[in-house]
């Protein structure tokens, strides 16, 4: 095992892609759970401080030690199994989520989760429950996630599979691989009924599964990850589609997305029913312009849908987009239609560039990401939008916004110029934050809580369940050293 402990060999690892910044004494590579064990029974003895870190791709400082050591998963990287048959595949926590998904299309199979960052590690989007464009048809990564091997903070080892081990009411026992019993109150609080990523999943009877995926490194440390896999699409349509003013383009993505559902639900899949409703505003387009020189000139928003498709049935899916599109009044003669795989790469890169652009510009400019990752209510979206808009635009301070729209989901990107524009913006972001939670909504959708947003999350539900999530965290960590200051804040420990 590697340990590194001269700052200037580690610094990657105290930044994230936010730009947020922290502090540690060490990192530690292990290489196989036997080697985690052994540091986290000595951490725990120790009373040292213990961050777990993947590729350092999120945007909310999870990863980001403020002290202590750091426990790197990198060595962790090896697919175990793939069982075309049964459909799934287990794997160590450093996989690539690109390179994942690479061997599953050459075995024809499919991993819905698509976080906008492909270079993830897949035990990271499980720490935070990530999900990205697909989860509009196939939700988050919690629904994929159907076995976990965790080491705890006092070194015991678990063994979860989906179904095997429920809570009675918001009573859970959890059993450790050496007979160990831990009993767990789960809280009671109430999620929004929107795409959702704030805090510990909590549900009456719940499945303990549940309890680790999207803990932010909290409550354990994921060693072993068993995924649900599907069936690989035959082919898929995408295509992005440019409209002249924002109404139009709204009007057109609330019908795509309604008629989805219905599809959805009744199982129709030769007529509109998309994988992914994603949404640009005239901003976005323009920082994205000296890269993409096919972009109207006249465009003031995009909107990129792509949907499963079929040899028998694509023509016809084909036709039913193309009424939709002349219902709208969208110009064929801009439209971006992909129909190879380079085609679809050039999409992709399309719509993951802003993503990237963004978080450039606020590393070469040092400030810390200020983007939004709220969702609210489908009926109470268009009007937040207008909302956001109207905000942004009165401040000055330059911006972007775009996100997964079709489900009710934006990233609302502020790039200040200088450090009054920065803490001029930071107080727009808890105002946005606060007109996503008076609406029934979230203040983070898909990329967790981490450091960053702690007091947003307070916001959301309030001291007394906040105070709720701090008691179950110490049932399982009572020496307080597994990802401190992940979700909220040391002072309710």
């Amino acid at each position: 095992m590697i340990i590194k402990t001269n700052p200037d060999e580690f610094e990657n690892f105290v930044v994230d892609a936010s730009n947020f910044k922290g502090v540690c004494e060490a990192v530690y590579f292990p290489e196989n759970v036997e080697e985690i064990v052994s540091i986290v029974k000595d951490a725990n003895i120790n009373k040292t401080k213990i961050t777990v870190a993947g590729n350092r791709t999120g945007l909310t400082g999870a990863c980001v030690p403020q002290n202590g050591i750091v426990i790197a998963t990198d060595k962790l990287s090896r697919i175990l199994e793939i069982n075309s048959k049964e459909f799934y595949a287990v794997i160590e926590p450093a996989v690539l989520l690109s390179d994942f998904q690479k061997e599953l299309k050459q075995r024809n199979l499919f991993y819905p989760p698509d976080p906008t960052e492909a270079n993830c590690y897949i035990g990271g989007t499980v720490a935070t429950n990530a999900s990205g464009a697909k989860t509009f048809k196939y939700g988050p990564t919690r629904d994929y996630v159907i076995g976990l091997q965790v080491v705890l903070p006092d070194g015991k080892v678990i063994d979860l599979e989906r179904g095997k081990l429920k809570a009675v009411g918001y009573s859970l026992t959890l059993k450790t691989l050496s007979g160990k019993n831990i009993s767990l109150q789960i809280p009671d609080y109430k999620f929004p009924a929107v795409k959702n990523a704030s805090g510990y999943f909590v549900k009456k009877n719940m499945d303990a599964i549940d309890l680790f995926i999207g803990s932010e490194g909290t409550l354990g440390i994921i060693t072993k990850i068993k995924l649900k896999l599907l069936a690989k699409p035959e082919d898929t349509i995408s295509c992005v589609l440019f409209f002249a003013d924002e109404l139009t383009a709204l009007n057109f993505l609330e019908e795509a997305r309604n008629t989805s559902y219905q599809n959805k639900k009744n199982n129709i899949n030769d007529n509109i029913n998309a994988l992914a409703l994603e949404f640009f505003d005239e901003r976005a387009l323009n920082f994205l312009a000296k890269d993409f020189s096919a972009i109207p000139d006249n465009a003031k928003t995009a909107i990129w849908f792509e949907q499963e498709s079929t040899s028998e049935i694509f023509d016809t899916l084909l036709e039913t987009w193309n009424v939709l599109m002349q219902k709208h009044n969208v110009n064929e003669e801009t439209a971006w239609f992909a129909f190879s795989d380079a085609d679809k790469e050039k999409i992709k890169d399309f719509r993951h560039a802003i993503s990237w652009k963004v978080n450039e510009y606020v590393a070469r400019n040092n400030f810390r990401k200020l983007g939004t990752d709220v969702a609210v209510p489908d009926k109470s979206f268009r009007e937040f939008y207008f909302t956001l808009q109207g905000w942004a635009k009165q401040s000055k301070i330059d911006f972007v916004s775009y996100g997964h729209f079709g489900n009710s989901h934006i990233h609302l990107n502020f790039l200040p110029k200088n450090d009054d524009e920065f803490n001029e913006g930071k107080k727009l972001y808890k105002q946005i934050c606060e007109e996503a939670v008076r609406l029934g909504g979230t203040i983070s959708a898909e990329h967790g809580i981490g450091k960053v947003k702690r007091d947003y999350l307070l916001m959301m539900y309030g001291e007394t369940n906040i105070r709720k999530m701090a008691t179950l965290k110490k049932s399982l960590d009572p020496n307080l050293i597994l990802g401190i200051g992940n979700i909220f804040d040391n002072k309710f420990l």
